[in-house]
C-alpha cells in the first residue's frame, strides 16, 4: 500500500531505479494499453529543468507527470507544461493524479502552465483552473485538449 507520499526530482537527482520505475509505469500504459505509436523518449526527461512527479507503492510507480520548461511558449507567458500524466490501471479511480496535480501547483501554481490532456480527463484539470484553448486534435490516435491555467489560482481547487 502506498503511503501517498509524493516523490519530486528532477534528472540529476533521480537514481536508475526510479528511472526505470516511471519509465516502465508509461510505457505499460501508453504503449501496451494506449497503443500509442509515437516515440516516448523525446530527451525532455532529461533536461535539467524539468521535474519529475511520482506515488509509489514500494519500488512500483503508480503515478506519474513531469513539469518540463519552454522558452517558446505556446500559450501567452505559460513556460511550463505539465506531461506524461499517467497512473496504473489497477489505482485509478483513487485520485491519485488529483494529488500529483494538487502538488504540481503547490510549487509551480504562481506560474501560468500548460498541459495537452486527453480530452476525456480534460474536466479532471478543468478543476483546477485549467481552461481549453484552441481545436481539439489527434495526438497518437487519441483526442488531446489543449490547456491553460493562469498563474496565481488556488492549488486546492477541486480537493
Amino acid at each position: 500500500m502506498s503511503d501517498n507520499s509524493i516523490i519530486a526530482k528532477p534528472w540529476s537527482e533521480l537514481t536508475t531505479d526510479e528511472l526505470y520505475a516511471f519509465l516502465r509505469l508509461r510505457t505499460d500504459v501508453f504503449y501496451v494499453e494506449q497503443k500509442v505509436d509515437e516515440s516516448e523518449l523525446d530527451d525532455r526527461d532529461q533536461e535539467p529543468t524539468t521535474v519529475h512527479f511520482w506515488l509509489a507503492d514500494g519500488s512500483r510507480v503508480i503515478a506519474y507527470l513531469r513539469v518540463i520548461e519552454d522558452d517558446t511558449p505556446e500559450h501567452e507567458d505559460a513556460r511550463h507544461l505539465i506531461g506524461r500524466v499517467v497512473v496504473a490501471a489497477d489505482h485509478r479511480g483513487r485520485g491519485l493524479a488529483q494529488q500529483l496535480i494538487a502538488r504540481v501547483l503547490e510549487q509551480y501554481g504562481q506560474l501560468p502552465m500548460l498541459l495537452h490532456a486527453q480530452s476525456y480527463v480534460a474536466p479532471l484539470y478543468a478543476r483546477f483552473g485549467f481552461e481549453p484553448f484552441g481545436d481539439d486534435y489527434d495526438e497518437a490516435g487519441i483526442l488531446h485538449t489543449s490547456m491553460y491555467r493562469p498563474g496565481a489560482v488556488s492549488a486546492t481547487t477541486g480537493l
